[in-house]
């Protein structure tokens, strides 16, 4: 996360490190993830992508520090990966996986599913200004990752502008938000994809995922926003 801070601890418990096997010997972080159900991560498509063996993975939950010791992030092999099978890796179009875990985990205080919003709700929310992004990736473009779970505010900016002939110029399709800053400074970057953007619903006091950390114009840049997929887009599919 880029112009981020450190996330109180427990505040995002639906927030999943995927870590690959490296080597045959060690776990690395390599994307984020959104826990839905007590065995269901979503993340990218192109976080897995070329990487479908579920052997070659495990999710670690409710974690803080990725460096923590000790017994309370729960870590889970997986059983099966999903890929949209329309993902296309050179326009990242249809960018979701799902990965079912090999066992289910608790929910606790530190580990709880990422909710959806109602239909109804979609549209308000689509064009919040109280959003967060939240993930271990660098921090800054060509920074180095963050050990501890960093947050970001963000809000969502309108197609007609991320659109623009200044900005992306038309390559951000129905299917994905744009969030963030069009001056720049507030971004995810390599290693947050996958992770949640979250607003937050004033009237039901909740916080609804809305969208997944997909691709960008390097990080924090002006006029080059994060772009992440539209789950309302994709509710039949999940």
């Amino acid at each position: 996360i880029v112009g981020g801070h450190e996330a109180p601890e427990g505040a995002w418990p639906g927030v999943v490190s995927l870590q690959v096997l490296r080597g045959g010997v060690r776990f690395t972080h390599l994307c984020g993830g959104v826990l839905l159900s007590q065995r269901a991560v979503l993340t990218a498509g192109h976080c897995v992508d070329g990487r479908t063996d579920p052997c070659s993975w495990r999710a670690v939950l409710g974690a803080h520090s990725l460096q923590q010791r000790g017994a309370r992030p729960a870590r889970r092999r997986i059983r099966r990966i999903f890929v949209h099978s329309h993902f296309r890796r050179e326009t990242f179009e249809n960018d979701v996986a799902l990965l079912e875990l090999r066992s289910a985990v608790r929910y606790g205080l530190s580990i709880q599913p990422m909710c959806l919003p109602p239909a109804a709700l979609e549209p308000g929310l689509e064009n919040s200004s109280d959003c967060y992004i939240s993930g271990w990736g660098r921090t800054a473009e060509k920074g180095k990752t963050s050990s501890v779970l960093k947050e970001a505010q963000v809000g969502i900016l309108p197609p007609s502008l991320c659109n623009s002939s200044q900005g992306y110029a038309g390559l951000v399709d129905n299917k994905a938000l744009c969030a963030g800053a069009w001056a720049g400074g507030t971004d995810t970057c390599q290693g947050d994809s996958g992770g949640p953007l979250v607003c937050y619903h004033p009237d039901t006091d909740k916080y609804f995922l809305i969208g997944i950390a997909s691709f960008g114009v390097g990080c924090g840049r002006p006029r080059y926003p994060g772009i992440y997929v539209r789950l309302s887009q994709y509710r039949a599919w999940i």
